[in-house]
């Protein structure tokens, strides 16, 4: 199938990275999963299971930039994986890392990946966060300006969250918005804003892969 690379970030969503891994890994796709440091928060690394053959499974902020110093020639590992990969999921998307996707903030391993990546290859982002948090007029923002980066033409105003998936799918079809769902959150809260199912997720990868295979 492809080559993921599946970005997790630090929304409590994250503790469906094992099951989203098993997911993707049973379809055939090579994959390395790049989390930030708040992710681990939400899940064990070793219940990623063992490395793909080709090399590690997990890669984390501080693998980056090893120990020992730069020198002159040493891979740069976001550019590496950027290489490497035909596509992104980036599952869950917190509200911190949409909003450094939207401005170009490269702090951190997977925000670099995301700036430095090709966007001729498709990228899956599957936010995830409390109610209120995606309802925020900021959300919104950010999703505008990530589309108007991306867009392959002229997108209409007014579009708002109710309408993202279909206006990402029409106006910037490589950059995927798989939205999140209505169920009680991990906080209590019930309404929008948890991550689609990995069943979904997965499907989206798989649909992808097929379409960039020739």
């Amino acid at each position: 199938m492809a080559r993921v690379i599946l970005g997790v970030t630090g929304s409590v969503a994250a503790v469906r990275t094992p099951a989203l891994c098993a997911a993707l890994r049973a379809s055939g796709h090579e994959l390395r999963v790049v989390a930030t440091e708040p992710s681990l928060h939400f899940f064990d690394p070793a219940a990623l299971g063992p490395p793909d053959p080709a090399g590690g499974l997990l890669f984390r902020d501080a693998d980056e930039w090893p120990p020992g110093g730069y020198a002159r020639g040493d891979p740069v590992l976001h550019i590496v994986f950027r290489q490497w990969a035909e596509l992104l999921i980036v599952a869950p998307l917190d509200a911190n890392t949409l909003a450094k996707f939207a401005i170009g903030l490269s702090d951190n391993f997977l925000t670099c990946l995301f700036r430095a990546w090709d966007f001729a290859r498709p990228v899956v982002l599957a936010p995830a966060m409390n109610t209120l948090m995606w309802q925020s007029p900021v959300t919104l923002r950010h999703l505008r300006q990530l589309l108007a980066d991306r867009a392959e033409d002229a997108v209409p105003e007014g579009w708002g969250l109710d309408d993202a998936a279909d206006v990402f799918a029409r106006h910037a079809p490589r950059l995927v918005l798989v939205p999140p769902q209505a169920k009680r959150l991990a906080c209590g809260d019930v309404g929008v804003g948890a991550m689609a199912e990995v069943v979904t997720l997965a499907e989206t990868v798989r649909r992808w892969a097929e379409a960039e295979t020739p």
